[in-house]
């Protein structure tokens, strides 16, 4: 027998052997236990995360002996032939090689006939996306309403290309990247059961580069396999594939929160010149960072396998760093990440990161200052609180002189002549008049020239009854602290008058 690689000959038999997805694995169990089988299924996923190993397991449990049924013999003849694709109630096409309106028309024609020797006639289309839209309009009808004993299942990797009334037929069932931790140990499964000595730092390592697929995992191991024999390390997978181990990876970060610019240019420089991909350093920066963030947020929080020790010096180097800098610096990197995607020069883009990462965790920000502010003004003697001052009221502050609106009046029409009045000065003036004696004093806003000084014998003469004032009012006398107002001053000085004593 020819050789068989482990990506084929570790493939999932069973339900139990689907690793990874098991909100997909418990709902197809619960339909085929409970009869509520759909005619449609669509599985999306990334590359290598189950999908065509997912839809074969549903075509032997709805195809097997006595089925539909979950927990079936994977030994069965009908199960073996649906594994080996050799079935011919199980028909697999490739969505890429059989786009065209003439292929679907053929399918078309074919669900009419009954199965062979299962239950159902299985239509199983891989990366369906690649169907053309005239092929996807004419599966519409005999996807909707097939019938009964044929059952349709589509896989792709991108379901946003997929026509939504295609997806709206279906039940779709999203499988999500294998975390890092299964991968580890379904591959020093597969070591035990192969007899190859596979350290656990190589195992996290591999698994780590997978990025989330089982079956890159597999070809990875098959590969060191022929390189290194029977014993892998870590260092071998890191010479097979340029992965960057996480101790370099730490210890870029640790020069990244020390501030040593000189440090982490060195390192990058080595890692470019024994030929390791920055891109993939860069990544793994960037997660190490995203560790370090969310153990700020959460101290519960593992070292996404960073070992205890470099992970405990990592920690106490960031306790100086609030979280909004660590952020800023992710921020950096990830800017950086996109330009270097594109870039021919690689390694200028990821230094040029660095230091600018470097510079924002240095840099003294507004709200630093608050805080420090904040802090210093704790250490503050404060003087006991005193009572206030009464605020005196209205009614009882003293009366202020106020100024009344000068209007020039119109100019009077010429009036036959009287004889001259000579005006008599009253003996006490209030503060209106005094006033009024001030704007009379203006010559820019007075028209009239100023009445003549009356002689003193007519100051002497007494008033008449009817212009003397009420005895009950009798009007304040001018003291001399009323010419040291800083109203009447502004208002001496912005007319120009002179105060007549």
């Amino acid at each position: 027998m020819s050789y068989q690689v482990f990506a084929r000959k570790y493939r999932p038999k069973t339900f139990d052997d689907v690793l990874g997805q098991d909100h997909v694995v418990r709902t197809l169990r619960n339909a085929i236990a409970q009869k509520r089988l759909a005619h449609a299924y669509l599985f999306v996923g990334p590359r290598g995360t189950g999908k065509t190993s997912t839809a074969r397991i549903l075509a032997k449990a709805l195809n097997c002996p006595g089925g539909p049924k979950a927990d079936f013999d994977p030994d069965d003849d009908i199960c073996v032939e649906i594994a080996e694709g050799r079935s011919l109630d199980v028909l697999e096409i490739d969505g890429a090689s059989n786009n065209g309106v003439e292929q679907v028309r053929d399918l078309r024609e074919s669900v009419r006939f009954a199965p062979a020797r299962g239950q159902f006639k299985i239509y199983y289309i891989d990366e369906v996306h690649m169907l053309s839209n005239a092929a996807f309009n004419a599966l519409l009808k005999t996807l909707e309403e097939p019938p009964p004993h044929v059952k349709f299942i589509f896989a792709t990797t991108e379901a946003n290309k997929i026509l939504p009334t295609i997806l709206s037929r279906c039940q779709r069932f999203d499988l999500r990247p294998i975390p890092t931790e299964t991968i580890a140990r379904h591959l020093q499964h597969i070591a035990g059961q192969e007899g190859i000595a596979l350290d656990e730092t190589a195992a996290w390592a591999i698994a780590k580069g997978a990025d989330g697929g089982m079956r890159d995992a597999q070809s990875m191991l098959d590969q060191l396999v022929a390189f290194c024999g029977d014993h892998i390390t870590e260092a071998n997978v890191l010479d097979v594939f340029g992965f960057t181990s996480r101790e370099k990876v730490a210890t870029l970060t640790s020069a990244l929160l020390e501030r040593a610019t000189p440090a982490a240019l060195s390192l990058i420089q080595k890692e470019a010149e024994s030929g390791r991909e920055l891109s993939q350093l860069l990544g793994e920066l960037i997660g190490c960072l995203r560790a370090l963030l969310v153990a700020k947020l959460d101290p519960t929080a593992d070292g996404d396998g960073i070992p205890a020790e470099l992970w405990s010096k990592l920690i106490g180097a960031a306790d100086e760093y609030a979280p909004d800098r660590i952020l800023a610096a992710i921020d950096v990197f990830a800017e950086t990440e996109g330009r270097m995607k594109w870039a021919t020069n690689k390694r200028l883009h990821f230094e040029l990161g660095v230091i600018k990462a470097i510079q924002s965790l240095g840099e003294v920000r507004i709200a630093d200052v608050i805080k420090v502010l904040t802090r210093g003004a704790d250490f503050i003697p404060q003087a006991p609180p005193t009572a206030p001052e009464p605020v005196a009221t209205e009614a009882e502050l003293p009366p202020r002189p106020s100024i009344p609106a000068v209007v020039t009046p119109p100019i009077p029409a010429p009036e036959p002549e009287k004889p001259a009045v000579t005006p008599v000065r009253k003996p006490g003036l209030s503060a209106i008049s005094a006033l009024d004696s001030l704007i009379e004093a203006a010559p820019e806003i007075s028209e009239a020239p100023p009445a003549p000084e009356p002689p003193p014998w007519e100051e002497a003469k007494p008033k008449p009854a009817a212009e003397a004032p009420p005895a009950a009012a009798p009007q304040p006398t001018l003291d001399e602290s009323f010419y040291d107002d800083p109203l009447i001053k502004s208002a001496l000085e912005k007319f120009e008058g002179k105060v007549l004593r």
